[in-house]
């Protein structure tokens, strides 16, 4: 401070003892006080410590991204510290955040001391701009009213009914005749065949389900000749962005560029505004038709309750992001897995043919929901995939007080706590020492499905904040599994690795898409769409 106090004198009298333009006068005045800022910032931060400064293994392999020299996936470095450390809990100070991979850790976060655990403040501000005020983005009376809400809806007959029918009708009259297309000749593989990207394709087919299933409006996504809408075009970069925004070391940085407008969060806004403007168009579009002309879709049965456009958009991209990317996720890593391992694709056809019968009629897009839940092999082969490729590959919370977890990890108030679902999966302590292999099998008993503990398998989360879509989902994608398994054979082509590489996002997206070869099956009819 003495040097800079005598830098501002010998400046002043330099400035007294000279005839300098008036120009010069005040750019020598505006220096001194941008350099009076400048401290102070630097003492300020000075006294808040800044995380970054942290010289643990742990936070500088996080701030200088050396652990990217051995694994492709921050979430594999993630489950290499978590297998490595006692408690499987590591504490990444530059981001105060405690992770966790302990199931009695999870049980402590998620039921026993889960008013303790909100989503927090800072989460929210993190997602503000994206979710508002939707059901993942809010706490206390906010999340009750649109959780009761939702899971009275989402658990009625009419809206399973609907949402059965809009799968069956997206299978029968979409996807399965896009396969076909795709696999060009009579089942050889030598004729005519073109490349899929089944990301984009599944992230088309579950678009258009959750759009019709939540609006009662079809935006017909699966039609590859169209591009991508630009409202699902615009959700995927809002969501990509805003995920972005929690690896930052200190908020203030992306805080301070959504100030400026500029960088990552000028794209932000502007996505975050077409998806605005196109979500207030649906719900235009969806009063202008009423309620009596489809009743049955979510947005409909919102609307009944909440007169708030703003509040009916916040809910709506909510359940968006649930019900088109977490099933897109989840069925695009189940075939990439079924591609290696025919033995597995081979049993789910021995079931559906013992459940439902040898269809040869061209209707193996067909199961009745009845059906579906007698397929135990099926819905234990989509546990397995999502046991190793959750949609949703971590889930953090913040502590509202101090705490101490059950591994003896001390956790301060505002520190945010994180249960890894994608490293549990991985967790040999956890699983067993086949836990990186994929055995549908180990979720059998005598045949018939048996589910684990939530606080084990975190996929859905687990006590007062489990997942109340997970049945409608299920059914989605095993509707999907039953009815491509049993009409071809997806072959995973071009690929670098085993495991796939992520991109950055709120749920597993995989870069780069998962480009795939389609082959008709020879002993399975074709399968028409229905006459118009």
């Amino acid at each position: 401070m003495v040097a800079y106090a005598t830098t501002l004198y010998v400046a002043a009298q330099a400035l007294q003892a000279s005839s300098l333009q008036p120009q010069v006068v005040a750019a020598v005045l505006f220096t001194s006080a941008a350099c009076t800022v400048a401290l102070a910032v630097l003492l300020a931060l000075l006294r808040l410590r800044p995380p970054w400064w942290c010289a643990c293994a742990v936070c500088e392999a996080y701030v200088t991204a050396s652990w990217t020299a051995e694994f492709d996936n921050l979430c594999d470095w993630y489950a290499h510290l978590l297998r490595l450390a006692p408690g499987r809990t590591v504490h990444v100070h530059v981001l105060g955040n405690v992770v966790t991979a302990n199931p009695p850790t999870v049980d402590h976060m998620l039921r026993g001391r889960f008013d303790n655990y909100p989503k927090g403040a800072p989460f929210s501000a993190i997602l503000a701009d994206f979710l508002g005020r939707g059901i993942f983005n809010v706490d206390s009376d906010s999340w009750l009213f649109q959780r009761k809400l939702a899971a009275a809806e989402l658990a009625s007959p009419a809206l399973r009914c609907f949402a059965a029918g809009v799968v069956a009708s997206e299978l029968r009259c979409r996807l399965i005749p896009l396969l076909h297309s795709a696999a060009g000749g009579d089942g050889d593989g030598d004729s005519g065949e073109r490349l899929l990207d089944l990301q984009d394709v599944f992230r088309r087919f579950a678009f258009d389900c959750i759009c019709r299933i939540s609006f009662g409006l079809d935006p017909g996504c699966l039609e590859l000749s169209l591009p991508m809408s630009a409202f699902a075009d615009a959700f995927d970069t809002a969501s990509m962005l805003s995920a972005r925004r929690a690896t930052a070391p200190m908020h203030v940085f992306w805080k301070l560029k959504r100030l400026l407008n500029v960088g990552e969060e000028r794209e932000l806004r502007d996505a975050i505004r077409l998806v605005d403007t196109l979500a207030a168009e649906v719900i235009r579009q969806r009063r202008k038709l009423g309620t009596a002309a489809s009743g049955d879709d979510l947005l409909s049965r919102f609307m009944g309750s909440i007169n708030d456009d703003k509040y009916l958009r916040d809910i709506v991209v909510s359940f968006m992001l649930a019900g088109r990317d977490t099933v897109a996720s989840a069925l695009t890593a189940f075939f990439l897995l079924l591609s290696d391992h025919p033995d597995v694709a081979t049993a789910i056809r021995d079931e559906v043919s013992r459940v439902a019968g040898d269809h040869r009629d061209g209707h193996a897009a067909a199961a009745s929901s009845e059906k579906l839940k007698d397929m135990h092999y099926v819905h234990a082969a989509l546990h397995e995939c999502m046991r190793l490729f959750p949609p949703v590959q971590f889930d953090s919370k913040f502590a509202a007080g101090d705490d101490m977890l059950p591994d003896g990890t001390f956790v301060a108030r505002g520190t945010r706590v994180t249960y890894h679902a994608y490293a549990m999966g991985r967790m040999e302590s956890v699983w067993g020492p086949d836990c990186a292999e994929f055995r549908p099998d180990r979720w059998l008993h005598d045949g018939r499905f048996v589910p684990e503990s939530p606080y084990r398998y975190p996929v859905f989360q687990g006590g007062v904040r489990d997942c109340i879509g997970r049945e409608l989902a299920i059914m989605e994608m095993k509707s999907v599994i039953v009815a491509v398994v049993q009409s071809f054979d997806i072959e995973a082509v071009g690929r670098s690795s085993h495991w796939p590489k992520f991109a950055p996002g709120l749920t597993a997206t995989f870069a780069g898409g998962v480009p795939v070869r389609v082959r008709r099956r020879a002993r399975v009819s074709e399968l028409r769409p229905p006459p118009s």
